[in-house]
């Protein structure tokens, strides 16, 4: 589809697609559409922030275009390679045709032997694709900078070929569960939106559309018994995404009700740290009480 009109009509096709935005949310990629702006999406881990690029590409026709973050990542590995293999076969062939020295450098650095990562894959493609920069925040200070840099005017410049620009830029979702604190310049750059937990009603909602088969009564338990676990001082509070999980997972054991014994059963779907899991198990009849 084109670009939505409104906030209301993203909001449809999101929903259309199976991602419920709230108003705040559809707001922001709505602007973000209409101003060519990037978005940061900072939340708690599992909250649906990656699932909003996704869902984005799928509805508006778009390509999705992923850069996993990580510590020690590099402009290299995030723009792109020469591949060193094929150019060394290149040379071989080389010598023995007697090229002269600048066109056998001018050959060896051609579009042919261009490996394109995310990034110059994403300027190329400019409005056609949905930028993914997911977990920033597991990034160095370094490669921050250099994305502040992109972002501004979406242009790579290569050495041996040239200036890259994109006509129109793509659609750029960044990501953060803040193991970090982002600079304020690149904030200051983006558009931004906190994701936080949904109310009890709405993540049932949102599990209901993924999982339609799933018993209401049911999803409303898990619901329920997945708030009292992020109540509870854990590692690592269960996500929407866990949420989801744990109906599957009762679907999968054949489980129409959530006590303590079931909860015990098919905790692997919800709880992912080993301390939680001890303080979880002794805590299954408050979690449950009630569900």
């Amino acid at each position: 589809m084109e670009r939505p009109g409104s906030v209301a009509e993203l909001t449809d096709a999101l929903r259309g697609d199976g991602y419920l935005a709230d108003r705040g949310l559809a707001t922001t990629l709505h602007v973000a559409l209409t101003l060519d702006r990037p978005v940061l999406l900072e939340g708690e881990v599992g909250v649906g922030k990656t699932e909003v690029a996704k869902a984005l590409a799928a509805v508006l026709g778009r390509r999705l275009i992923r850069l996993q973050c990580y510590e020690g990542i590099d402009t290299h590995q995030a723009l792109y390679e020469w591949d060193y293999a094929r150019q060394m076969l290149q040379i071989r062939a080389f010598s023995q045709s007697r090229l002269e020295e600048d066109d056998a450098v001018d050959a060896l650095f051609g579009p042919k032997f261009l490996v394109e990562r995310p990034l110059l894959d994403a300027v190329r493609a400019g409005d056609r694709a949905v930028l993914l920069i997911d977990e920033v925040d597991r990034a160095d200070d370094e490669f921050e900078a250099f994305l502040l840099e992109l972002l501004s005017d979406f242009a790579i410049t290569i050495p041996e070929i040239g200036t890259v620009a994109a006509e129109r830029p793509p659609l750029v979702i960044l990501t953060s569960n803040r193991t970090r604190e982002l600079h304020d310049a690149l904030k200051r750059r983006c558009l931004y939106h906190w994701v936080g937990y949904p109310t009890a009603e709405r993540e049932a909602e949102i599990v209901l559309s993924r999982q339609p088969d799933a018993a209401a009564e049911l999803v409303a338990k898990v619901v329920a018994a997945v708030n009292r676990l992020r109540g509870l001082d854990l590692a690592k509070p269960p996500g929407v995404a866990e949420t989801i999980d744990w109906v599957r997972t009762l679907d999968v054991v054949g489980a129409d009700d959530l006590d303590a014994d079931t909860a015990a059963d098919t905790l692997i779907a919800v709880v992912k740290d080993r301390d939680d899991l001890e303080l979880v198990q002794s805590s299954l009849d408050q979690v449950t009480s009630g569900a």
